[in-house]
């Protein structure tokens, strides 16, 4: 076999080292000490994304909504509102209804990354011509290849009796093609600090 052929999966390993290191995780958290025990138990619970596009929104609010029906509570759609309102309008829409807590998603860019292609040449570890080398010659182009985003997640959930702010929560994902297993990832962790959080 080539020299070359046998030694570059070892070549590869720091790669895929660094591309295996980030995960989805929960960034921050904040609940509020007053608020109800057990808000959102058995509750119906008013729903709402915002998102950049209207494919992300769809998306955010079903996993909403499935997460809500996976712990026994109900979920209520919420009207259409305007971003930059804040939650007021939210609130007096979901009292109407007997709504016991609102709870909204905000879908937001994480960062961004670039997916490479790999090209196999012969030469020394170095940086340079806009390519990182490593080992027997594996060169991995920073630039070019495919934009790849990471999103994320900020949970917020509030008392409808009192209108105060109850729970929070934000999670983020690095850069992958699959935004539909990023969404369902992000939901997942925010509902895993929900649950850690009693709510339900």
């Amino acid at each position: 076999m080539h020299p070359a052929r046998r030694l570059l999966p070892f070549a590869l390993l720091p790669l895929l080292a660094l591309a295996g290191c980030a995960s989805t995780q929960v960034d921050a958290q904040w609940s509020d000490p007053q608020r109800p025990p057990d808000l959102l138990r058995g509750a119906r619970v008013m729903v709402a994304c915002e998102a950049p596009d209207l494919t992300l929104k769809k998306l955010c609010q079903d996993q909403l909504a499935s997460e809500l029906v996976a712990r026994n509570a109900t979920p209520v759609p919420a009207p259409e509102f305007a971003p930059g309102q804040g939650d007021a309008p939210l609130l007096a829409a979901a009292g109407k209804l007997g709504v016991r807590a609102l709870w909204v998603n905000r879908v937001s860019v994480a960062g961004a990354g670039a997916t490479p292609s790999f090209s196999i040449g012969l030469g020394a570890f170095g940086l340079g011509g806009g390519s990182v080398r490593g080992g027997v010659g594996v060169s991995a182009p920073i630039a070019g290849g495919q934009t790849t985003y990471g999103f994320a997640l900020e949970g917020r959930v509030s008392d409808v009796r009192s209108g105060k702010p109850a729970w929070s929560a934000r999670a983020s994902t690095p850069p992958s093609q699959d935004i539909n297993q990023q969404m369902r990832e992000l939901s997942r962790k925010l509902f895993e600090a929900a649950d850690q959080a009693a709510l339900f």
